[in-house]
């Protein structure tokens, strides 16, 4: 006797003499993955403020017009130590400022003569509070950094002319010690 098996059934054994649906094949599967994820997984743990003997690690990685994560959560007055790596081809800034911060180097990069490009020797007007780090392809920069301990509306931006505007901005958040990121 010749046993024909359709497309979509794999068969078992000949000696079984039967094929298992490829339907139920997969849900079998499902189930086994779902079932091994579902244990007790690390958690990602609760936002713990840095100090400035013991700084809390954040990292941001800049790429080609956009930055990873696209929010930082932040603790007011607490002591970061920022890694910046910039992921991507171009040179990329982080200016973290509000928004008169993040206009004042808008305006001073466009108005720089040349470009900055590789050498951003670019200024804003005295007085203008932030803080702006620059990176080089593939480059990896620690900043250490206290959080303004009244913080108002904050942001991540790269200046680099063209590079705002092609949405190369990030948001940051304030949060509570013990908030999950």
């Amino acid at each position: 006797m010749r046993t024909v098996r359709n497309r979509w059934s794999i068969g078992l054994p000949p000696a079984a003499g039967r094929s298992i649906p490829v339907a139920v094949l997969l849900a079998v599967t499902l189930a086994v993955v779902v079932a091994a994820c579902s244990g007790d997984a690390a958690a990602t743990p609760p936002i713990s403020p840095g100090t400035s003997a013991t700084p809390r690690d954040v990292n941001i990685i800049t790429k080609d017009y956009s930055y990873e994560p696209s929010q930082v959560d932040l603790v007011p007055g607490e002591t970061v130590l920022l890694h910046v790596i910039n992921g991507g081809l171009e040179v990329h800034e982080v200016v973290i400022g509000d928004s008169t911060v993040q206009d004042a180097w808008e305006a001073a990069e466009a108005a720089a003569n040349p470009p900055p490009g590789p050498t951003p020797l670019v200024s804003v007007p005295a007085g203008t509070a932030g803080l702006r780090i620059v990176v080089q392809s593939g480059q990896l920069l620690n900043v250490l950094w206290t959080v303004p301990a009244k913080p108002g509306a904050l942001l991540i931006g790269c200046h680099i002319p063209g590079h705002w505007a092609k949405g190369m901005q990030a948001a940051i958040r304030f949060v509570t010690p013990g908030m999950l990121p």
